[in-house]
């Protein structure tokens, strides 16, 4: 029995991006389920970046089709995507340091609303804008922190606040994009707990190279390597893969 295209949340066609004379991205097809959490791997220049950039829409294909829900985003600019509910972390967090917690998130859920350009305009305090920072505000656990600056949060919890911006647009597939990146142990852990508490039928693919954290976090992998997809499977089947273990765990 084959899936239906329903249940597909993201599908790449033989997607490839080249820089001149160099294939960062070669020959890539993926298909992710609704609701599955899939983790991309590789080594460093393993290509892992550029196609979320390729799947984010930040920079345009080579070749090949990238389709989301059915409908063949390809050609769309990355507002587009978001508009069509796919969300993205960075791996560099970038936030209006000088605004509130809160004002960061009404941003993000404002911008796709009919009055995302009223900024001379106070938000009601109700609404669905407020809603959704709200729920993205509690689900990352900043509710606490809503009306500190941003430039007052430790770095863990401003990465927690680059997850509330990318969840206050709705989205249903998520990219998240090393999101633990320059976390102590325990922030990661604490990362952690909140992408594993995020709503069962949000789609979350991830990049991340704290292979423990990456491989507790999700339902399937895919592994990288000069571009090209060399290994694909369950967590257990990724850390037992030979091919895996000698290009990017180290094994000789």
């Amino acid at each position: 029995m084959t899936e239906s295209n329903d249940a597909i949340a993201l599908t790449l066609e033989n997607v490839a991006k080249d820089f001149g004379g160099l294939r960062a991205v070669d020959q890539v097809s993926l298909r992710v389920p609704v609701g599955e959490r899939r983790a991309i791997i590789g080594p460093n220049r393993a290509g892992k970046t550029t196609l979320f950039n390729l799947i984010s829409g930040e920079l345009p294909v080579t070749q090949g089709k990238i389709i989301l829900f059915g409908q063949d985003v390809t050609a769309m600019p990355p507002y587009r995507r978001v508009g069509l509910q796919m969300g993205r972390t960075y791996q560099i967090t970038n936030v209006f340091q000088k605004l509130s917690v809160e004002e960061n998130v009404l941003l993000a859920a404002q911008g796709l609303s009919n009055i995302k350009y009223a900024f001379h305009r106070t938000l009601p305090r109700r609404g669905a804008i407020y809603e959704q920072m709200t729920s993205a505000l509690q689900s990352t656990g900043l509710t606490d922190k809503a009306h500190l600056p941003a430039q007052k949060l430790s770095y863990g919890e401003q990465r927690q606040l680059e997850l509330a911006l990318a969840l206050a647009t709705g989205p249903r597939v998520l990219l998240l994009d090393e999101p633990a990146a320059g976390l102590s142990a325990v922030e990661r852990t604490r990362i952690a707990a909140l992408i594993r508490s995020l709503p069962k039928s949000l789609t979350i693919v991830l990049i991340e190279h704290d292979m423990d954290l990456a491989l507790g976090l999700v339902d399937q992998v895919t592994c990288l390597h000069f571009g090209r997809v060399i290994a694909e499977g369950t967590p257990d089947a990724i850390r037992v893969n030979a091919t895996v273990q000698e290009v990017y765990l180290g094994a000789g």
